[in-house]
């Protein structure tokens, strides 16, 4: 494939040179060095919908999450072939059909590691991860949390249900104890993650929670991630119709949603409803009547604080049956990204020509050993 086929920049692409240098000043956003479109142009939702017949079951959450993804895409004003979804094994895992952008359905677990590489050589890509809670916290557990400690700048999209669709309904990681599946009929034994919870305890930059009913809410997470530089987390709550049918229909009642979800804003109380949330003095928060609460230990959300323990306490007032769940940004902070501190290291290991005589001392160097004949027999 040539140059332009694979979205680098081509010898004389003086549009795509000029987008490059035109990153903002100040903090780089995670789309600064990534080219964008020429002045006067603007893509659309049909722009980024390919050909592709759509198949997912009928009433799936997946269906939102791809319309508002496509709906927000064009905001980004970015080269369709600078923008790249990797995907893993599962439902969700569908996505690189259906957008008209580069992608790769790639296999189980592993589309962290993937991105990973491309994110590290291709700074000039927008790169993002599509999984689910099977795929990226079973098998892809471990490559997941180091993708989120490294800080690459990936944005993971996880799609989380509650169980495993494409394989026909058997208990996933996130699963709650005593569901009844094909694979636990008298009811699930394992304690289930909790999706955030864990970014947050692998240091992740950014991590976030919104729903797939929600387009409104689910966007402006979408457009806060996008421009974060390094590892964004992204837990959307999924509707499965068929395996695990309304497991988040208490959230999606405009009057139980008003009780139950504790939105979070920053500089604002974390609050639901007429309740807020609390803190004592050994730092552990609860969720209280207002009329009864200590206007000073009310909690203010603040997602640039550089300790994620406050973040880590909010993920921790879930609760099983969703009387209280957390919903917005949780933690937002700037730090190195790997991908840029390895193209740094990269460019001062390059310092000076290199010889012929360079390569030849390398080869023959103290590292080199020789097999003698005796000890070849």
């Amino acid at each position: 494939m040539s140059a332009i086929e694979l979205g680098q920049p081509a010898s004389g692409d003086t549009a795509t040179e000029d987008s490059l240098r035109a990153a903002p000043e100040g903090p780089r956003t995670g789309t600064a060095a990534v080219p964008t479109l020429p002045a006067g142009t603007t893509l659309t939702k049909k722009d980024f919908s390919s050909d592709q017949e759509v198949r997912w079951c009928p009433g799936c959450g997946d269906y939102a999450i791809l319309a508002a993804i496509q709906g927000f895409l064009p905001e980004l004003g970015l080269k369709r072939e600078n923008i790249v979804f990797v995907s893993g094994i599962g439902c969700s895992s569908r996505f690189p059909y259906y957008l008209d952008t580069y992608g790769m359905h790639s296999i189980h677990g592993r589309a962290p590691a993937i991105a990973t590489g491309l994110a590290a050589t291709r700074e000039d890509l927008s790169v993002w991860v599509v999984t689910g809670d099977g795929d990226a916290l079973s098998i892809g557990g471990n490559h997941l949390i180091h993708a989120l400690r490294r800080n690459v700048n990936l944005k993971i999209l996880l799609f989380n249900n509650e169980i495993y669709g494409l394989t026909k309904g058997q208990y996933s990681p996130t699963s709650r104890v005593g569901q009844v599946t094909k694979s636990s009929p008298l009811g699930s034994l394992d304690k289930p993650f909790n999706p955030v919870s864990l970014a947050l305890g692998a240091e992740a930059s950014f991590v976030a929670r919104t729903m797939d009913s929600d387009r409104a809410h689910l966007t402006a997470v979408l457009r806060a991630a996008a421009q974060h530089r390094g590892s964004a987390l992204v837990e959307i709550y999924q509707n499965c119709p068929i395996f695990n049918d309304g497991v988040f229909d208490v959230l999606k009642d405009r009057t139980q949603a008003e009780a139950r979800i504790l939105q979070l804003t920053d500089g604002e109380q974390v609050a639901a409803g007429e309740q807020v949330v609390v803190r004592d003095d050994q730092g552990v928060m609860t969720v209280v009547p207002r009329s009864e609460a200590d206007p000073g230990r009310i909690v203010v959300h603040d997602v640039s604080a550089e300790d994620p323990s406050a973040a880590f306490a909010l993920s921790r007032l879930d609760s099983p049956d969703l009387a209280h769940v957390p919903m917005g940004i949780f933690r937002n902070v700037s730090r190195t990204t790997y991908d840029d501190a390895l193209r740094e290291q990269i460019a001062s290991a390059r310092t000076g020509e290199i010889t012929d005589a360079d390569i030849d001392a390398l080869l023959a160097g103290r590292d080199t050993w020789q097999v003698s004949e005796a000890t070849r027999a």
